[in-house]
């Protein structure tokens, strides 16, 4: 029976600060963390024994999948004591795999009919997708199923078509790893391993219908909306009179949706939340658990975490706000710059339109704050009221009183 092994040792630096207490693939996407998308996807395919490799924020990973029995699959955990490369994180598995295996990237979105392609094709083999942003990954060339080349990142890449980060393999890449040197980072690339079977043809490409990776927030909100479009409703709490619900919308046991709160779907309410009364909660938004939405307050698009609080006559659109935070009265999130241009954020292009701010965990604002288009505020920053955020603020940053 084939075994999947999942690579989620990484923190995901560029996410940062929301892997700050938490590694990127608990990182919540339509109200789940990512990697159990992945993981469903996967035994959707047929598959029930899994490896998963970890190492930062390993103990959040555990406690959450725990061994795999509530699932009817088995977890085993290999931790990666240093972050060495990809190549690396696969020799961690050696001596637990001993047939064909699947191995994925723990920071992406598959469909499981693209899994269970990958699995009816001659082994070795890796998963492609046609990207329209070619340059910000590794590429590949083909020749019918095969593929002929393999580059990492280029301004002038030669093909559109990537390395998706999935592959199947037999026992024999262990040896090809043992053959490699570390690159200039000081990481075993699998990808070097990969040339041998290049340059003998023997890797096969499967083309991929649907594939999503999340290197930055902004991605991971983009992917956000594309799931939340597939929720199906459930009405788990206490819905009071005079509540509207449109669309598809998920609530959570133990939460209380108070009078003259609208809530238009796709949206996820976590368990043991309050909303309203006269809370507006529009599509794209995911709460988590023990949140409180309040009086007059509006959330669009946005991943807001566990126990946040918006409590009363604020703003907040396309925001990824941590946990444990809260915005004081009248605190408004801009997501729009007057230009319509796209936000950037650090010299990046998010190739977003709207897009608001990135919070860290425990960050806290006093009353009437401003925050403008594409600011990203660390863990556990204090805010002053009537304060206007710009920009980028490094955890624990103060400002006013």
């Amino acid at each position: 029976m084939t075994i999947c092994v999942i690579l989620a040792a990484g923190e995901g630096k560029r996410m940062r600060p929301l892997t700050g207490s938490r590694p990127k693939v608990m990182l919540p996407l339509a109200g789940r963390p990512m990697l159990e998308h992945l993981v469903n996807a996967v035994i959707g395919a047929g598959i029930t024994r899994f490896i998963f490799v970890v190492g930062y924020g390993e103990s959040s990973v555990r406690s959450y999948f725990e061994d795999g029995r509530s699932r009817g699959i088995s977890i085993r955990y290999v931790t990666q004591k240093r972050q060495r490369g990809t190549g690396d994180a696969l020799m961690s598995v050696k001596p637990h795999v001993d047939s064909k295996f699947l191995l994925l990237n723990g920071d992406m979105v598959l469909r499981t009919e693209d899994i269970k392609a990958m699995l009816m094709t001659p082994s070795p083999a890796m998963g492609v997708f046609t990207s329209s942003h070619p340059k910000d990954y590794g590429v590949v060339t083909m020749e019918g199923n095969i593929i002929t080349g393999l580059e990492e990142k280029s301004l002038h890449p030669k093909s559109n078509l990537i390395n998706a980060g999935i592959y199947l393999f037999e026992p024999g890449i262990f040896n090809e790893l043992e053959t490699i040197t570390s690159s200039p980072r000081g990481e075993l690339e699998l990808t070097d391993a990969l040339m041998t079977y290049i340059q003998i043809g023997l890797l096969h490409g499967v083309q991929l219908g649907f594939w999503a990776d999340m290197g930055s927030p902004w991605d991971l909100l983009g992917v956000h909306e594309e799931m939340m479009k597939e929720i199906a409703p459930e009405h788990l709490g206490v819905i009071e009179e005079g509540v509207f619900i449109r669309g598809d919308v998920q609530i959570g046991p133990e939460t209380v949706i108070m009078s003259g709160s609208y809530l238009e779907g796709p949206c996820i309410i976590g368990s043991g939340c309050k909303i309203g009364p006269h809370a507006y909660i529009r599509p794209g938004t995911a709460i988590g658990n023990n949140c409180h939405i309040g009086h007059s307050s509006e959330i669009k698009n946005s991943i807001i975490m566990d126990s946040t609080n918006v409590p009363h006559f604020s703003y907040v659109g396309d925001s990824i706000i941590g946990s444990g935070c809260n915005l004081g009265a009248g605190t408004k999130i801009a997501n729009l710059r007057h230009d319509k241009g796209n936000i950037i954020i650090g010299g990046t292009d998010t190739r977003r339109r709207k897009f608001g701010a990135v919070i860290g965990d425990d960050v806290l604002f006093g009353i009437n704050c401003s925050v403008n288009v594409g600011s990203v505020i660390g863990n556990h920053c204090r805010i002053g009221p009537h304060t206007l955020v710009e920009g980028r603020l490094e955890d624990k940053t103060v400002i006013g009183r």
